[in-house]
């Protein structure tokens, strides 16, 4: 026994001596400039893919990332609010091909909760929408500050099993929100779903006579959809059909009735209209589709 320890010290003292040349001649590096110039040196020699060596940056990206730097502004938030009916919203849903929608009460910064579109099949499917309230399928909204780094972030999302959280900043108002794949993204790339090239669509039939159109929809399109003969000399899209006859820029919410249809702003800003709901007298005849 005696004769093996000397032989073990010997060992270590071998490999820790041959562990301090390789760092002489290969030193570890001091920064991330250093670590990116050895990540390149491995991508030329072929060591790695392109692919790796830009997941690698990412991640190295997403350690010094605040939430503010790739949180979705509250300008392009799609939200929800709790006092509109089932009906009132799920052309919104629709539309935007979410998962996840804060569910705001009288203004974004007063969020209730967070809407799970799957949390809505139970009420399509029973016929339970008399019985329907916003406020008991929420579930609890997840605050972060603005300055919260994306690292710790995201393995809160991992661990506690969430998905989507409120950014709001040093006063408490809600400056936009962030999702595990916009940090997945800053890592991996796009990602793209199924849902993807449908919201391209202009005109989607949603159930009955009811129909969602963009604003920007151009008005020989949607004349020829709806079998109808809006002057096109008066505007280029449905959306300046529409403008029109408000003369105003309108607010979510806001109706008319001109001639045969019901026009609802789902979507509008303070500057421009997005999407619109419009409803089809059940006696008008469309044609449903528009020649290529």
């Amino acid at each position: 026994m005696s004769d093996d320890i000397p032989h073990s010290s010997n060992g270590s003292a071998n490999k820790s001596f041959l562990r301090k040349i390789l760092q002489v001649i290969t030193p570890e590096p001091k920064n991330k400039d250093q670590l990116i110039d050895i990540l390149n040196d491995a991508h030329d020699r072929d060591l790695i893919n392109p692919e790796t060596k830009q997941m690698i940056k990412g991640v190295l990206d997403v350690s010094e990332m605040r939430v503010r730097d790739i949180m979705i502004p509250r300008s392009q938030m799609v939200t929800i609010d709790i006092n509109h009916s089932l009906d009132e919203f799920l052309p919104i849903i629709l539309e935007s091909g979410h998962s996840r929608f804060p569910v705001v009460n009288e203004d974004i910064d007063h969020v209730d909760g967070i809407l799970l579109a799957k949390d809505l099949l139970a009420f399509g499917f029973n016929s339970q929408s008399d019985n329907f309230s916003l406020s008991d399928i929420i579930r609890p909204a997840i605050i972060v500050p603005e300055s919260k780094k994306v690292e710790p972030l995201l393995k809160e999302f991992r661990s506690n099993r969430y998905h989507m959280a409120i950014v709001v900043d040093e006063y408490g108002g809600v400056s936009g929100v962030i999702t595990i794949e916009d940090i997945l993204e800053q890592i991996v790339g796009e990602i793209e779903d199924e849902t993807d090239d449908e919201i391209e669509e202009e005109i989607k039939h949603l159930a009955g006579n009811v129909y969602l159109v963009k604003a920007l929809t151009e008005l020989s399109n949607f004349n020829e959809y709806f079998n109808c003969e809006f002057n096109e000399n008066d505007a280029d899209t449905i959306g300046g059909i529409v403008l029109r006859q408000f003369n105003h820029m309108p607010q979510k919410g806001e109706l008319f009735s001109l001639g045969n249809f019901e026009f609802k702003v789902l979507v509008a800003d303070s500057r421009r209209m997005q999407m619109l709901q419009v409803s089809v007298d059940k006696s008008h005849e469309i044609n449903g589709k528009v020649s290529d």
